[in-house]
Order: C-alpha cells, then structure tokens, then sequence
C-alpha cells in the first residue's frame, strides 16, 4: 500500500490500484494483515493480506450468485455449511431463505467475523445475530473431516489459495467435504478469475470430477476482481440440480421472496453456458 493508494499484488504479471479517499483501520488479526479504506468508485474495501476481499458496491453479486444458484437449484435446503465467509455477507443472502434452519460459518480467524460487525453492517447486516447463524471458529479442513453434520448445501467462500485459504483447495479438503454433504447435496466454490487463475480452477474441478456425479463450474462478472469472469466450482452426486429448469427455478425464486440486484432464474441458468476459454478448463 503506498499513500493514497492501495495495490493490489496478486497476481504477478497485474497491479491493480484502488484511490484510498479515506482509511478507516489498517492492522493485523491473528492470522492476517486488514485493510479497510473508503474509495468513491467501490465504498468500504476490505484487503486481507493486500488482496481485495470483497467491496460495499458490487459484494451484492458475488454473493448473490455463490449463495442463491445452489439453494435454488436444491429447492429444499435447510442445512448450510459455509467455510470462511468471515465478512458475513454469504451468512446474510444464505439466511434469507427461510427454509433454512441452521447456516454455520466456519472461520479460522475470530479477529474478521469481529472486524465485520463493527465496520462492515452494510454487508453482514444483522446476520450474525439470526438465530439461525452457527458461528465455529475453526479450520475449515478440521471442521469437514471432522462434523457430524450432514449439509444440503456447502459454500466454500475462500480466500485465494495463498496463506489460511490455501488448504482450502485440496484433495484433502474436497474429499471431506463430499463425506458431510446429505444425499443430492451441492458443493460450490470461489475458484477465481480463469483469465488469470487457470490453474486454480483446472485443479479445483479435477477433483471434483473425480469426487462427484456432476462437476462444472459457472460465473458472473464482479467488478471488483479485475480479469474478466469469476468462476465458482459446482458439484453434486444429483446431476440434473446443474440443469433444474426455468420454470422450476422462477417459481422457487417467487416464493422465496428474495429481493436481489443480480440474480435472477434467467441468470442462474445462463451462468453455465461457459465462454470456450473457461469451458476448455472443465473437460
């Protein structure tokens, strides 16, 4: 971070720079480096170990889009799990499907979910106070091989595979996770931007090819994380939840109640037509 502007370093051929028109905290957690800085374009960015984590002005489409495709396509859930997420804001969209009785967060650092409550009300809203919230400061790799819980749907909001969130791209990690999803359950995953993160998302699905019936990935474009589409890994035992159809998904949508900026039934289904650059890293 230089004065009156942060850098973003993750990728090492790209430096993308956010204006800093007002720093609100800077300091360390037990595990991480925090920055949380206002800026005209995005509102509150929160950095964590100098990568951009999520933004007051486009978090509505990330986590609209990792939370309501999975629960919608289910149509059933009640049990959530989510690894990470510690800003609340997959806690707050999950919480809004009232068939949902329990949604636990998993996060490994206290110091974020905390961090969020204070700074961050206009992403986690009121979230982890719900009744429904089951807050476990863990590992996420500990708590899947672990849990005797049985999740309709897991959300892996990690962060990228460097630091507490590189565990999280495992074979270790998916294989315990398929162990604790209840039948015709659905795993989903950040697995990054495939224009700069190949990789990431061509190991990601390997796996999960290996591990499940059905394993693709899909997409939506969030401003904030520069290099075109961000992708989110898929994969489920029950192979026709990939292509729940139109109508099933508007009548879900419509009784949910759900009041979204970005997703809509038409969204979600075409959120899987993958461009040929991204699709090629999925066969």
């Amino acid at each position: 971070m230089t004065a009156d502007w942060f850098d973003e370093t993750l990728h090492p051929s790209l430096r993308a720079r956010l204006r800093i028109d007002k720093l609100i905290y800077e300091g360390k957690s037990e595990h991480q480096h925090l920055v949380l800085f206002e800026n005209e374009t995005f509102g509150r960015v929160l950095a964590l170990n100098g990568v951009i984590q999520t933004t007051e002005r486009d978090e509505f489409i990330y986590h609209e889009m990792l939370a309501h495709v999975p629960l919608l396509a289910h149509g059933h859930v009640r049990n959530v799990l989510i690894i990470g997420g510690g800003d609340g804001g997959m806690l707050e969209e999950v919480l809004k499907h009232k068939t949902v009785s329990q949604a636990t967060l998993v996060e490994i650092d206290a110091g974020v979910i905390e961090f969020s409550k204070k700074y961050l009300r206009s992403i986690c809203g009121n979230a982890f106070e719900d009744p429904r919230a089951h807050i476990v400061i863990a590992d996420g790799v500990d708590h899947v091989e672990t849990t005797d819980q049985r999740y309709d749907v897991i959300i892996v909001d990690s962060t990228d595979p460097v630091g507490p969130g590189e565990a999280l791209f495992t074979d270790r990690f998916y294989t315990a996770c398929k162990g604790c999803l209840a039948p015709g359950g659905i795993l989903v995953t950040q697995n990054g931007v495939p224009f700069l993160q190949a990789d990431e998302l061509r190991s990601t699905l390997a796996v999960l090819t290996r591990l499940f019936s059905k394993a693709t990935c899909y997409t939506a474009t969030v401003p904030g994380y520069v290099g075109g589409c961000m992708a989110f890994g898929w994969a489920s035992d029950d192979a026709e939840l990939r292509a729940t159809p139109l109508d099933v998904l508007e009548q879900r949508f419509a009784d949910s109640a759900l009041d979204t900026r970005y997703y809509t039934p038409a969204v979600h289904q075409a959120a899987f037509a993958l461009p040929g650059y991204i699709g090629s890293l999925t066969a």
